[in-house]
């Protein structure tokens, strides 16, 4: 039987010498390339970056007439970023203010009935004064005093009704006017405004929608409130205080972030399946947040995206130094 031909045996045993070569050069890099171990006195865990989402919705129900604000806008506090169709509105204000200004007619109009029967009693009054006196000398019968008794209870019965239309005629105008009110702050409402300044991150609704009360809108994000969440053991999570200094880098930032410890978990928790620790996996971690310092992020806000992935470290113990690569810039 023939042997293999001198080019095809070289190839076979080439290929596991080249073979081990890459695994040693790779093994090599990788080492290189994995990071130094942390010094003692500090912790690390991985995460995401977030932000706080605030939904913009919708106080009453509509038809959205415009959205002036897309996925990616900064926008700042009171803006308004949608408006409602208001027409509706705007005519049910006009109906009660023109119920406002009639109540105010009838008010005048009561008042001057008040005073048409007070004149009316005083009248009476006197009537009945001289019939008295009259009847007391002798010169009339008591006829004439009991038809002018009468009388004046008459007047006084009409004088408590001209009051009663009066305050009726003024409680009208309260409500009217309260009626008013809530219209304008219902149509105030059409206009929605940004209750922060942030980032727009969803845009959820379009013009020509009719919206329930509560629709959403529009999601923003307070960039002014940035946060990286890592879990850590309780031997670690232990020494870690409120304000402590921490440090975020970012998988796409070479440059560590400046933090602060923001929260710690009063009790633990099982972790999320997507956490990962250094050593091993670890069933009840305690949730701790590092909160982005407000200086840095106001000189790199286009920089600090949430969603980024990255690595979260704080210190165990208080007089940990930073290294160098984790040193605030």
């Amino acid at each position: 039987m023939p042997s293999p031909a001198p080019s095809t045996s070289l190839l076979r045993r080439a290929l596991p010498l080249g073979l081990a070569a890459t695994l040693l050069l790779g093994g090599a890099l990788a080492y290189r390339l994995r990071p130094p171990p942390l010094p003692p006195g500090l912790a690390q865990g991985n995460g995401r970056l977030e932000a706080i989402e605030v939904d913009v919705a919708t106080k009453v129900a509509g038809r959205l007439a415009e959205v002036n604000a897309r996925e990616g806008d900064s926008v700042p506090i009171n803006a308004v970023l949608a408006r409602l169709d208001a027409e509706d509105l705007a005519a049910q204000l006009q109906a009660a203010e023109a119920q406002t200004r009639q109540a105010r007619e009838a008010i005048r109009e009561a008042r001057a009935g008040v005073g048409s029967a007070a004149s009316q009693k005083r009248l009476a009054q006197a009537t009945l004064n001289r019939t008295q006196q009259l009847v007391q000398k002798g010169y009339i019968t008591g006829d004439k005093l009991d038809r002018d008794q009468s009388g004046l209870q008459t007047t006084e019965a009409a004088l408590a009704a001209a009051q009663t239309r009066v305050a009726e005629a003024e409680a009208a105008v309260e409500a009217s006017k309260a009626r008013a009110e809530a219209l304008r702050v219902t149509l105030r409402d059409t206009a929605l405004k940004a209750p922060i300044a942030g980032r727009v991150l969803y845009r959820l609704a379009e013009p020509g929608e009719v919206l329930a009360a509560g629709g959403k809108v529009l999601t923003l994000l307070d960039m002014n409130d940035v946060y990286l969440t890592l879990y850590l053991p309780a031997a670690e999570a232990g020494k870690v205080a409120l304000g402590d200094e921490a440090r975020i880098v970012l998988d796409a930032l070479a440059a560590p972030i400046p933090a602060r410890v923001s929260f710690v978990a009063p009790k633990a928790q099982f972790t999320p399946k997507e956490v990962e620790t250094r050593n091993e996996r670890e069933k009840l971690m305690f949730r701790v947040k590092l909160r982005v310092e407000p200086e840095w992020l106001a000189r790199n806000a286009d920089l600090a995206k949430p969603g980024m992935p990255g690595q979260g470290y704080v210190r165990t113990a208080p007089d940990a130094a930073w290294p160098a690569e984790l040193q605030a810039r």
